[in-house]
């Protein structure tokens, strides 16, 4: 027999839940109200100014938590598109995630949203934007940097350049240090997108265990974005600006495949850069990442009037 939530006021939202190497996802399925906008950046604006708070009932906890992650689904301006993403955290909203991606591929075959299902297979045109930029961090000195794009802005630096070691070293160090180097990337370089202004800002750091030359052994980071979120995956969109970031520095070539490995779980993502290209005036290439992703549940949320928790909250 189904078990039936008790009578309620308020509308619902229905959610999937998967993983992707370990980083959550909660794709909002039903139950969440019509997005406004002309492109998938208009809509992303919108829901920031007008629906902002469904991303705190779904995200926050008692629903969710801390490191929750979500994706909500809406129309594409691109008629070659079969749907367009909007994905949410912590912080607020971000411009690409390739975790999301990856288990977005199973979601959509699986519940009927691509009209010709094919291989799980992502392609972005990632773009290295700067190398060795310097950074002074309050309690670390003059850090040197490597600024790249995969959908999104990161920082690389070496862990060790912090003392610390990206499988073993404890998180909270990891995201101190990490977070000491957004913030200053932040304050201190001025980020540019040649296409969108809304896309050019800083989305986390990535901390490596500075293995970039080709190799069949995995190399390992950890992700620290939006507001101090921790990937538990090796971060889709983060290896793709990796990957282009090595092969613009010669390390790797077209078509070698390198597996990158989650510093918090362990879990591998492979990439490889397959095709040069241009991204305005910015030398581009056009990047592979695989993974898999796997179901965790299907939830019912409700709000109740009197429930003064209702909206979301977080412990830090």
């Amino acid at each position: 027999m189904e078990m039936q939530l008790p009578p309620h006021e308020g509308d619902e939202l229905s959610v999937v839940d998967m993983h992707t190497g370990g980083e959550p996802l909660r794709i909002i399925h039903s139950g969440y109200p019509e997005v406004k906008g002309d492109s998938v950046l208009s809509k992303r604006r919108y829901v920031l100014e007008n629906l902002d708070h469904l991303r705190r009932v779904l995200m926050f906890e008692p629903r969710g938590h801390y490191d929750m992650y979500g994706a909500l689904v809406v129309d594409s301006e691109l008629l070659e598109a079969d749907l367009g993403v909007l994905f949410m955290h912590n912080e607020g909203y971000s411009t690409m995630c390739g975790h999301a991606v990856i288990a977005l591929g199973r979601f959509a075959v699986d519940y009927k949203l691509v009209k010709e299902p094919q291989s799980p297979e992502t392609q972005d045109s990632l773009t290295c934007f700067s190398t060795d930029v310097t950074v002074s961090l309050e309690k670390f000195g003059d850090v040197t940097v490597d600024i790249s794009y995969g959908g999104a802005f990161y920082a690389f630096v070496d862990a060790k350049r912090f003392g610390l070691d990206v499988t073993t070293s404890r998180t909270r160090d990891l995201v101190d240090a990490a977070t000491a180097v957004t913030n200053a990337v932040k304050s201190q370089v001025k980020l540019h997108h040649p296409t969108s202004d809304d896309l050019a800002f800083l989305y986390g750091t990535i901390l490596t265990d500075g293995k970039d030359d080709y190799s069949s052994d995995p190399t390992a980071n950890m992700c620290v974005f939006a507001e101090a979120q921790v990937d538990r995956s090796p971060t889709g969109s983060g290896v793709t600006a990796r990957v282009a970031l090595q092969y613009h520095r010669g390390l790797i070539q077209l078509n070698q495949t390198r597996t990158f490995q989650s510093g918090a779980t362990g879990s591998q993502f492979t990439g490889r850069a397959v095709e040069e290209t241009k991204c305005g005036d910015f030398k581009a290439v056009v990047v592979e990442v695989s993974g898999r992703a796997f179901y965790t549940g299907v939830s019912r949320f409700v709000q109740e009037p009197e429930d003064k928790l209702t909206h979301g909250f977080l412990l830090k």
